[in-house]
């Protein structure tokens, strides 16, 4: 396999160097065929997903794989030729720019971009870094995820379809292949996943010195401040925890409330996960966790915290019996106060599990924040704009919703990344464009022969040595 995965490899780097950089032309032609393999195939992509989950809502699937990856194509399709034109800088020093000497940025394709994609959302995350890829005139290599194999099988026909091997290639197949992929010579590479994997991702493309964007996770807090709505507050919360049942590296991870506001936030939750989902157990509105491993893991969390005394609470319908179910559905659940030694406050939940931390003063909150790794995300409720303000300045996420949460993630003029532990590198938009671009500074001289660069060169005189006096001074 590692044969055929270099092999195609050495065929797309031909064809970058075969046909130079793409017109705009060819690379919204790229983007309008990806966008007409999600339109045409939006009923198989939508029962692949529910195949490999066991349980995914079809509305919920083509919002979030389908729709909104339609949407960051067609956005990098409008935009795409003015982010292409050369940007003008001013040349130094300035005297030289009175002579005619230019400076200027040119965005050039990197060359062949390798995607490595994860599970919970494997063709929106296949599909919307793609969107920058392609406007950057990038050929492309793709390992979607072994979890979703159904998905997995599905795009790689798909693409197959509309894309030649020299064009976009996807190979699929388990943690060797995607091991092996991780290790190819590839001009950049992009891997969203576990924090964990990244860091053999990222050796692994370090021994061909290959640039990598990762977007990971980590556990993003959500900031209840005392002037929030909380029903408001609740209702947002909880939407973004049980979306794909919070298998999401933007889920809100853990909760930070007041104190005295702890009990009135758990019956807004409560009422705001009843409102969406007046069943679970056979819901199809209600996502099911992706495999046995990760139910177990989760079903974990739970009851080592029931085991330590935290205060276990079930958002779910009286006397609805989950033990039991064709399918591994958990039930939105809150552990109030769990201790720091438990899993659920060290690892990544991704699951339909939200920890409730209570603070005094706002101090308290953002020193807990502060003691952990980076996260990805960062949310905060309430209307006071000092206390908004505050924690804006003195916390550092990979990107921020204020009064909901996971939204930042959808706006397309904003770059979307982590930093440190939860990832490096952002795309999206422009950002995107520019992240998959060679940015090559251009310098042009003047032609004619000028007499204060003659100065500069051998033999040394009286004007070499006034331009250092001049510019070796405070």
């Amino acid at each position: 396999m590692a044969d055929d995965m270099n092999a195609i490899l050495a065929a797309q780097k031909a064809a970058n160097l075969r046909d130079g950089a793409p017109s705009a032309e060819t690379r919204i032609a790229w983007i309008d065929r990806c966008i007409g393999i999600l339109v045409d195939h939006e009923k198989e992509i939508v029962a692949a997903l529910n195949a490999d989950f066991g349980s995914r809502s079809p509305e919920a699937s083509a919002f979030t794989d389908v729709a909104s990856s339609i949407s960051t194509l067609k956005h990098a399709k409008a935009h795409l030729r003015a982010w292409m034109k050369p940007e003008k800088r001013k040349p130094t020093p300035a005297i030289l720019g009175l002579f005619g000497a230019k400076a200027e940025l040119r965005f050039q394709p990197k060359g062949v971009v390798g995607v490595i994609s994860p599970w919970n959302f494997p063709v929106n995350l296949t599909f919307t870094p793609l969107a920058g890829i392609l406007a950057a005139g990038n050929r492309v290599m793709i390992k979607p995820s072994e979890y979703t194999p159904a998905t997995s099988d599905l795009m790689a026909a798909m693409f197959a379809k509309a894309f030649s091997a020299e064009e976009i290639a996807v190979v699929v197949g388990g943690p060797e292949v995607g091991a092996a992929f991780a290790g190819l010579a590839f001009d950049h590479l992009i891997f969203t996943g576990a924090t964990s994997i990244a860091r053999h991702v990222m050796k692994a493309a370090s021994e061909n010195l290959v640039p990598v964007t990762l977007e990971l996770g980590g556990k993003s807090p959500v900031f209840i401040g005392r002037s929030a709505d909380l029903s408001v507050a609740a209702a947002r919360i909880m939407n973004g925890k049980t979306l794909n049942a919070g298998q999401i590296c933007l889920a809100p991870d853990y909760v930070l409330a007041p104190k005295e506001k702890v009990g009135d936030f758990v019956e807004a939750a409560r009422g705001a996960v009843s409102q969406m989902f007046p069943t679970i157990r056979d819901n199809p509105d209600y996502t099911a966790v992706i495999s046995d491993r990760h139910y177990a893991r989760i079903r974990g969390y739970i009851d080592e915290a029931r085991a330590a005394g935290a205060q276990v609470i079930e958002l779910k319908p009286e006397g609805e019996d989950l033990t039991q179910q064709e399918h591994r559905k958990i039930p939105p659940t809150l552990i109030l106060d769990p201790g720091d030694d438990l899993k659920v406050m060290q690892e990544e939940i991704f699951g339909p599990v939200l920890p409730v931390k209570t603070y005094g003063a706002l101090d308290e909150a953002i020193s807990y924040v502060n003691a952990h790794d980076r996260p990805l995300g960062l949310y905060m409720f309430g209307a006071d704009a000092a206390e908004r303000e505050t924690i804006l300045s003195r916390t550092t996420s990979g990107g921020v919703t204020v009064n909901d949460v996971v939204m930042h993630v959808a706006q397309e003029n904003l770059p979307f990344g982590g930093v440190g532990p939860s990832g490096m590198g952002a795309y999206h938009g422009r950002d995107g464009f520019l992240e998959f671009s060679h940015k090559k500074a251009i310098f042009t001289q003047v032609a004619k022969e000028l007499g204060p660069l003659k100065a500069l060169r051998p033999p040394y005189g009286a004007g070499i040595r006034k331009f250092l006096a001049d510019a070796i001074t405070r």
